[in-house]
């Protein structure tokens, strides 16, 4: 029998965050990953990349022990209850904020009440290598015993959690750690803080429990701003709650998933760094925050991209690091990576390709944000224009598409992006908030959407195809139903081309003979039924919604990727376009429901 190699299970983990890192947390009470102290960071804490030197952060009770979990509701504060044979006791993590928003540094507060007998547990602070990048360190400040690894600084602080001296002139592991138990009504506090190149700040315990207390009645003030009431409503606030994580408060930028390098497949090699701001994912983030009429991110977002877009112009790239400047290289790390599956990376090679379906989606969201009753800056609305002009022309060229494909090709997914561009840009232009030559964007606009139904339409298959010439198919034409591209028999037909094709039961791979490389999409599966509402075939899209939601995890989080066969997930996580197409599906059924169906819910 094949033995499974170390490693949790990817659906194990859970998600912190406080709008500057992410911490992974799994059922056994271990964080096995925490960049610190951003998320693009190389990780000091990264055991979910490299089982022996990567680095965690344990606390678990001594004896057997069965736990349970779930968010504190509508927050991203988690609780776990482990129960012994001798006593049952919980923990509340939180990546703790401040009094008016995000710590100035990094506060991952761990807070452990007794509630019947006693339970001992064990605690354990091993900073990692920086995936093989640095040796950590014990410094001795004064009183004080200070972690130290590159030019990150961290300290250990508590109230009763029983830390054990430590030498730091010892030869053993360069590791903090102690022992508590806990009794009926105690409370243990345990809090790991972290700066980065500046000056250290020791919390007070007394004042962090008070801090996880805030955080929690922050998250739930911000739940009350959250509007939507529909189907699927846990779902889709879990889902925003999730993306709410992958927020970069300090600049507004929206990263595409919390990791790096988690596999697409057992094979490997399809290992990417997701800790990027693309603009196709920042637009429909940024649609669904407009939805739920969450105005700060919305504004935050959308004047990040416009402002990084000018400022790194003329060309409009497909991603931008967090901070806002142009993605370096990619760097490969000497690490086995999740369950011994290579390569580790930072860094991503999509930056410099052509991708034509990103002028759809940045001139879409912002028309979705004046539509939403805003007003564009005069530089913004120069860059619309010209970005429209540039469509008219660039339509024509051969792209990587959607997928970051080596082949360049005329997808045809990137042809209905270039449509939407213009008809977007057109309708700005009606409204007075760009100014150009409207009558050219018409006109270009109708010669692509001519030129896609007679290239990229095959008879045969009943379906638009990925490229002309090609009997491939590719899902990606699914978010064109949305657009307003195609919302009638041919599109229908096509939802049913490639149902055949790549799905596996309600999930969909994505793009023909790609099942060989990887699992299936889940953010796929949710066009399709965002797709099937579109052309109104709204009770297969109910259907396909109620199987889909009972993808995620215990916490309700998603991967990129699902395992067809067991369910297992794989890729990065959470992965914001996979919780934005869930919620988009559950936003697009609501809105096109038949008006009996309005009338039943």
């Amino acid at each position: 029998m094949t033995k499974t190699p170390p490693g949790l299970p990817l659906r194990d983990y859970a998600a912190l965050g406080d709008g500057r890192t992410v911490a992974l947390v799994a059922p056994n009470g271990r964080v096995d990953w925490l960049p610190l102290p951003n998320l693009d960071s190389v990780p000091v804490f990264a055991r979910i990349l490299d089982e022996e030197t990567g680095g965690s952060v344990e606390l678990v009770p001594r004896e057997a022990y069965e736990s349970s979990r779930s968010y504190v509701e509508k927050t991203n504060v988690l609780e776990t209850t482990f129960t012994t044979a001798s006593g049952v006791a919980r923990v509340t993590d939180a990546m703790v904020t401040g009094v008016a928003g995000r710590l100035p540094w990094a506060e991952f507060a761990r807070r452990v009440d007794g509630l019947e007998g006693a339970v001992e547990f064990t605690w354990r602070i091993s900073p990692g290598t920086m995936l093989g990048t640095r040796s950590p360190w014990l410094d001795r400040v004064g009183e004080h015993t200070i972690i130290r690894c590159g030019q990150l600084s961290m300290a250990v602080v508590g109230s009763d959690h029983g830390p054990a001296s430590s030498d730091p002139t010892s030869a053993d592991p360069a590791e903090l750690h102690g022992h508590f138990a806990t009794t009926a009504g105690s409370r243990h506090l345990l809090v790991l803080t972290a700066t980065e190149g500046e000056p250290l700040r020791v919390p007070d315990p007394a004042k962090v429990d008070e801090g996880i207390d805030r955080t929690i009645d922050s998250w739930l003030t911000w739940s009350d701003e959250f509007s939507y009431e529909g189907p699927w409503s846990e779902q889709v606030q879990r889902s925003a709650l999730a993306l709410k994580l992958l927020i970069h408060s300090p600049t507004g930028a929206i990263a595409a998933a919390a990791t790096t390098s988690l596999p697409e497949n057992p094979a490997g090699g399809k290992n990417w760094d997701y800790r990027f701001a693309w603009i196709r994912d920042l637009a429909y983030t940024a649609h669904s925050l407009t939805w739920f009429g969450l105005r700060e991110e919305t504004h935050a977002a959308i004047s990040w991209l416009l402002r990084t877009i000018r400022e790194l112009g003329p060309d409009v790239l497909v991603m931008y690091s967090l901070g806002g400047s142009t993605c370096a290289g990619v760097v490969e790390y000497d690490v086995p990576g999740w369950r011994g599956i290579g390569p580790v990376v930072t860094g991503n090679p999509a930056q410099g390709q052509l991708q034509l379906g990103i002028y759809g989606d940045l001139i879409a969201i912002s028309r979705t944000y004046v539509d939403d009753g805003n007003l564009l800056d005069v530089e913004t609305a120069r860059l619309l224009a010209k970005v429209a002009d540039k469509v008219c022309d660039e339509w024509r060229s051969r792209d990587a598409g959607m997928w970051e494909l080596e082949d360049e090709q005329h997808y045809t997914s990137s042809k209905m992006g270039c449509w939407q561009a213009l008809t977007d840009a057109i309708a700005l232009a009606d409204d007075a908030h760009i100014n150009g030559d409207v009558a050219r964007w018409r006109a270009e606009r109708d010669r692509i959407h001519d030129w896609t139904d007679a290239h990229c339409w095959s008879e045969d298959l009943a379906s638009y195809v990925m490229h002309p010439g090609s009997d491939r198919l590719d899902a990606s034409v699914l978010l064109h139903a949305p657009s307003g591209f195609d919302r009638g028999q041919r599109m229908s037909s096509t939802i049913d081309a490639l149902t055949r094709e790549l799905g596996a039961g309600h999930l969909l791979y994505r793009y023909s003979g790609v099942a060989d490389e990887e699992h299936t999409f889940v953010a796929c599966a949710f066009w399709r039924v965002s797709a099937l509402a579109c052309v109104g075939r709204h009770d297969e899209a109910v259907a396909a919604m109620g199987a889909l939601v009972t993808q995620t995890n215990d916490v309700g989080l998603l991967a990129e990727m699902v395992a067809a066969g067991d369910g297992a997930f794989w890729g990065n996580l959470p992965q914001g376009l996979s919780h934005l197409a869930l919620i988009n599906a559950a936003l697009m059924i609501k809105d096109l429901a038949p008006k009996e169906a309005h009338d039943d819910q």
